[in-house]
Parts: structure tokens; sequence; C-alpha cells
């Protein structure tokens, strides 16, 4: 820092010295006479210019370490530099080191955020390929293995693989998507009903297949959601419980209400779940022990289900017991205030 920058730091000192000096000139010369005022109006002057220019020098001198400290931080491009800030001289300086600091910090901890984000997103979309190249291998092998095989079964199978990578996809779209949630939903009374239906006939293979009966109760029940991702939701949910459902199995939905939310209550009579996997299903990639052992999973169906519940002002909760069910209930919260989703 230069001696002329810090005597513009010190405008405002010096206006006030001249306006201090030119109020006791005009004193002295209206109450004196000139000869004798001009006299006194020398030596103060003298003495006053001398301690003001006293103070401003060395407060210059005092001042100038502190800053030459932080010029050489500047100019070192020293990554730790909130670390090796110079001491504060003045209280001033010493907020603005602490805010300085409290940026830092927050940088860091957004840096951190994006890092973790773009890895697991890496991890996804590895997973994601591997899943996907399984239902594309499988009709390549369909295909050359075509001979003595009739055109319905080939077209049968091929339908199976088909629908495994439509699930897959619709995953990595909406996984793309929950970040910019806030510009894409729409909030109506959505009927229950009708999105379980559709998501049934969506599946209706698979329960004809695996033979599984299905019980919902009759009626229209209307929530306050976005039908559109309140669908990608339940389909979800659905889709585990065909997967881990046996052969002869059923699968039913409920819906429960009270003073204060509603219920969707989605069971199985599949293969439940283990205790201490229970409280991880919702995790991010988590598959448990019935991923590893029963299929192979990218395990996000659940999360991005859970993540979007949330963002929709829902939430899922899951009971269950292993051998014997799994009951996945979504909450509908009276009284929200949808303006506030993010």
């Amino acid at each position: 820092m230069s001696f002329i920058q810090y005597l513009k730091d010190k405008r405002f000192f010096l206006t006030l010295y001249v306006i201090l000096m030119l109020f006791v000139s005009l004193i002295m010369i209206v109450n004196d006479d000139w000869e004798l005022a001009s006299q006194n109006l020398l030596y103060t002057h003298i003495f006053c210019f001398f301690f003001a220019s006293l103070y401003v020098i060395i407060g210059y001198y005092y001042r100038r370490s502190f800053y030459l400290k932080l010029q050489n931080l500047i100019d070192s491009k020293q990554e730790d530099f909130h670390i090796a800030m110079p001491e504060p001289q003045s209280y001033e300086q010493a907020l603005y080191i602490q805010l300085i600091q409290k940026v830092h910090a927050h940088h860091a901890e957004q840096l951190q955020k994006l890092v973790l984000e773009k890895r697991d997103h890496q991890d996804f979309i590895m997973s994601w390929i591997h899943e996907v190249k399984l239902p594309i291998a499988a009709s390549h092998l369909l295909m050359e293995n075509s001979t003595g095989k009739t055109t319905d079964f080939l077209v049968d199978k091929l339908e199976d693989e088909l629908s495994k990578i439509d699930n897959y996809v619709e995953q990595a779209l909406y996984y793309s998507r929950i970040d910019s949630f806030s510009k894409d939903y729409f909030i109506t009374d959505v009927s229950v009903q009708n999105i379980v239906k559709n998501s049934v006939k969506k599946y209706a293979k698979y329960f004809i297949t695996k033979r599984i009966r299905f019980q919902m109760d009759e009626g229209e029940n209307f929530v306050q959601s976005d039908s559109k991702w309140l669908a990608f939701i339940i389909n979800q949910i659905i889709t585990n419980a065909l997967k881990y459902t046996i052969e002869g199995g059923g699968i039913s939905v409920l819906i429960e209400e009270d003073s204060k939310e509603k219920r969707l209550v989605i069971r199985d009579t599949g293969i439940g779940i283990k205790q201490e996997d229970l409280y991880r299903v919702f995790e991010r990639g988590f598959t448990g022990t019935n991923g590893r052992s029963h299929s192979k999973s990218t395990g996000m169906g659940l999360y991005l289900a859970k993540q979007m519940a949330l963002k929709l002002g829902h939430d899922i909760s899951m009971q269950s017991q292993e051998g014997k069910y799994t009951s996945v209930t979504i909450h509908f919260p009276k009284m929200r205030n949808y303006y506030h989703f993010n």
C-alpha cells in the first residue's frame, strides 16, 4: 500500500481537519486584530499541521505491515490463504477477516458437495450403463438363438427386455431432473386409484406371468400432488413389489386417512427385508441382501421415490418382516404450502 493510497483512505479525516482549521481561523480573525491574528494563525496552523502529519505518518507505517502481508498473500496465490491471514490491527479488519473466512468455509462446503454429487452421478452412470447393457445383451442372444423358437415366444421375451430398458431409462431421466424439480411440477387434486390402476396396467404382464393377485379398495380418493411425479413414485414401489414377490403371491393397495394425513399403503407378500437393511432401503445405491441375492439392481428406484416424495411435501416409510411381507406407505400430510417446494 503506497502513502498516496493511504491518504486517499484518510480523505474524510483530512477533510475534517481542513474544515476545523478554517473554522478556528475564522474565529481568530473575527475576535482579534489582523496583526495579532496573523501570528496566532501561523503558529496554530504550524502546530496543528505538524501533529496531524505525525498522526497520518505514524498511522501509515502502523497499518503498512498489515497491508503488505495482505498484498503478499494475494500475490502468492496460496490455496490456504484463509489460514495465513495477517493479524488484524482494528475491529474493522477483524470483521473483514471473519467474513473472508466464513465465505471461504461456505465455498469449500459447496465445492465438497458438488464433488460428492459428481461422484454419485458418475457412480450412477456407471451402474446404469452396466444394468442397461444386460437386457441389450439378452436381446442379442435371443435373436442369435432364435432358431426353432416361435415368433410369439421371441416377441414376448424381447418385450420383457425392452421393458427393463424402459425402466432404466425412466430412472435416469428422473434422476437427471430431480435437482430442477421446482421448475417442473404442477400440484392438483390427483386420483390415487387412477394412478395405481395405470401402474398395474403398465406391469400387467408381470402380474400375469407370476400369477400375482392384486387387490385395491374401490372408490376414488384424491390427494394434492403432481400426477406425473407421483406416478413415477408408485411405479417404483410396485416394480419393487413385483420383483421380490414370489409366484402366486399378492399385492394389495389400501387408502387410509386421519385428521393429519392420507396414506397410500402398498403391501406385498414377498420375501421381505432383513431388519438390518430396513433403515437403509432409501439410501442412494443401496441394494441390500435381497438386491444382491435375487436380482441385479442399481439401488436407485426407492432412493428416487423417497427424494421426489419429500420434494412434493409427502413422505415414504416402510415396514417389513423377512419371509412374510413388505409394506410401503406414502404419506400425504394435510394443510401444506406448495409454494415452498424446492
